[in-house]
C-alpha cells in the first residue's frame, strides 16, 4: 500500500485556488473588514443638481441615481 504525497500547502495548491477565484490568505478580507455599514454606504448623492423628474433641486442629504442619459433623478421624488 502506498501513501499519497503531502500537496498541503504547495504551489499546486495556490494555483488551484487561484483557478477557482479564491484569494490567498493574505488577501482575504479578516471578519471586521466587512460590515453592512459598508454596503449601505454606496448611495449616489448629487447636491445641487435639478432632478430631472421632478424639477426639484437635489438636496445635500437626498439619494438620487444617474440615468443612462446623464441627467440626474430623485431615487424618490419628494
Amino acid at each position: 500500500m502506498t501513501t499519497p504525497p503531502d500537496f498541503g500547502g504547495t504551489e499546486i495548491e495556490k494555483g488551484i485556488q487561484e483557478e477557482f477565484g479564491i484569494a490567498p490568505e493574505e488577501h482575504q478580507a479578516g471578519p471586521d473588514e466587512f460590515t453592512a455599514e459598508s454596503y449601505d454606504d454606496n448611495e449616489a448623492h448629487a447636491p445641487g443638481e435639478i432632478c430631472a423628474r421632478c424639477g426639484n433641486e437635489i438636496e445635500a442629504g437626498d439619494e438620487a441615481r444617474r440615468r443612462a442619459d446623464g441627467k440626474w433623478v430623485h431615487e424618490v421624488c419628494p
